[in-house]
């Protein structure tokens, strides 16, 4: 009987051995030439990119029925999986790049971006410490450094300046769990030093707050931080405050908890919230924070970016109060999807709550305290060199390019806006301040919904002209239109086709109602 493994004395492998022994997973040539047709793709698929419906049409499970239920045995051409690509993938695809896409928040692409990209993808490291690649995490730094300058941040959130510093995340919603996390380390630790308490006790006495306007990233660390639901503070916001923080509201709440003998640890306060891009007041709030020495956090996600603008610095004015401070750059800086930098004030509560140092990663730099290892900045062990594509932006276009597009997009929403307010069949409903226009159209006289069907319906029809794609948030109650201009291929003349295409819908629905 042949051995286990084996057909008449030849190993099963053996097949397996011989197709392995012809991949060149890396030849360089075979790279050069499907990295040109996948260029001329990517550049072909930009160029067409108007001739696809803004948002997918396609229905639920689509995709299943047209690829094959089981891998493939044996290699398959890159023309055929491209062609795969243009019948089977890009009709589910809701293209964010359009320069129609209103919808939401932007998420940025660009050449330099995306060359970003490329090049980090072909160096592929791990970075999770300095030693692991030295040039990931000293760019990093480095790049964290020449933004956090850009903003006029405080020289403590600065690498060289010492106690802080800043570090690439995924998401803000990672930015703000890792905050938490550094917050709670801090507040229990105080609170179990005496030995009085245990830690679940100390822990089950932490209040955080935050705007009913603040992104649902705050609702999720918390669940993930262990803070019990029965202390999230959502302070009440309104029309009164255009949707922004009352100081004296949170001032109140903090002392409602005080007396009930629970421990205020932590605000988020938002510097352009996703419905209405609200400015939480970051001075009242820090002072305010400072006081009961609670950790204050900033999601600045959206608006930050646009902050690197002279005229409007201003809305980040208190930030030498917080704690740390987060944006996007892959949402309004033409930094490629996933680039978020998160700033601290002092980096020791974020090593006090997420630093290991496992046998298998210990090495003398690390031990002599002589770098930075983004490990201990993160959940994650591993890391991308997502740096490289930040740096690239910074170069190839420069701050002074960056802020002219910047520029560009809130001249285009101001447009839109002059469009909504010199028709009387539209309301703006909060004052615009960057590239986001909250409007609606003004319901009849006695309406028992408040325009919500009219405004439910004519977003449907607009949506599903595929000419267009922008969505919907609700403000105090009123169900509102969010037209966002930030996508890096918009140009005036896409804003004014859209207004046009919303008025075409609108006017149907107003014959059809009268």
């Amino acid at each position: 009987m042949a051995p286990e493994g084996t057909t008449n004395g030849t190993s099963s492998a053996a097949p397996a051995a011989n197709a392995m022994a012809g991949l060149q997973p890396l030849d360089p040539e075979e790279f050069r030439r499907h990295a040109h047709q996948m260029v001329d793709f990517v550049a072909d698929y930009y160029k067409g990119i108007e001739s696809f419906p803004v948002r997918s049409e396609v229905k639920p499970g689509y995709l299943r029925p047209l690829l094959p239920d089981v891998a493939p045995e044996q290699a398959e051409s890159l023309d055929s999986i491209l062609e795969d690509v243009r019948s089977h993938i890009l009709p589910g695809v809701t293209h964010w790049q359009s320069p129609n896409f209103y919808a939401y928040f932007p998420s940025n692409s660009s050449t330099a971006g995306y060359l970003g990209e490329m090049l980090s993808g072909a160096i592929n490291i791990v970075g999770f410490h300095w030693l692991a690649s030295p040039a990931a995490t000293e760019l990093e730094m480095l790049m964290l450094d020449w933004v956090g300058r850009l903003l006029n941040l405080p020289e403590a959130f600065l690498h060289t300046g010492g106690t802080g510093g800043g570090v690439i995340q995924g998401t803000a919603s990672e930015a703000v769990l890792v905050a938490l996390l550094a917050a709670r380390q801090k507040w229990v630790a105080k609170l179990t030093q005496g030995g009085d308490i245990s830690q679940s006790e100390a822990l089950s006495k932490l209040v955080v707050y935050t705007s009913d306007q603040a992104h649902s990233c705050v609702q999720k660390a918390c669940m993930v931080a262990g803070i019990e639901k029965k202390n999230w503070r959502f302070l009440k916001t309104s029309f009164d405050t255009n949707f922004a923080i009352d100081p004296a509201v949170f001032e109140e709440a903090v002392k409602k908890d005080l007396e009930a003998g629970l421990v205020p640890a932590f605000l988020c306060a938002t510097v352009g919230t996703t419905s209405s891009t609200a400015i939480d007041p970051l001075k009242a709030l820090g002072t305010i924070t400072q006081e009961h020495g609670m950790w204050m956090h900033v999601d600045a996600a959206y608006a930050g970016p646009a902050c690197i603008c002279p005229e409007l610095r201003h809305h980040l004015d208190g930030v030498e109060l917080v704690d740390s401070f987060c944006m996007n750059a892959h949402k309004w800086m033409l930094t490629n999807f996933d680039c978020s930098l998160l700033w601290v004030k002092d980096s020791k509560p974020l090593l006090d709550a997420l630093s290991l140092q496992p046998e298998y990663l210990r090495n003398a730099a690390s031990e002599a305290s002589l770098v930075v290892d983004f490990k201990d900045w993160q959940l994650p062990l591993g890391r991308r060199f997502r740096s490289l594509k930040l740096w690239l932006v910074m170069r190839l276009y420069g701050a002074n390019g960056i802020r002219a597009y910047l520029r560009k997009h809130i001249q285009l929403a101001a447009e839109f806006e002059e469009l909504v307010r010199a028709d009387e069949r539209y309301e703006v409903l909060v004052p615009r301040t960057f590239a986001l226009l909250c409007f609606r159209a003004k319901p009849p006289a006695g309406d028992p919904d408040n325009g919500r069907t009219l405004n439910a319906t004519l977003l449907e029809n607009v949506n599903k002209t595929g000419k267009l794609f922008f969505t919907h948030t609700v403000l105090d109650g009123v169900y509102t239109l969010r037209f966002c201009v930030g996508n890096s291929r918009t140009e005036r003349e896409h804003v004014l086709a859209a207004w046009d295409v919303i008025n075409q819908e609108a006017e149907k629905l107003l014959k059809g109602s009268a």
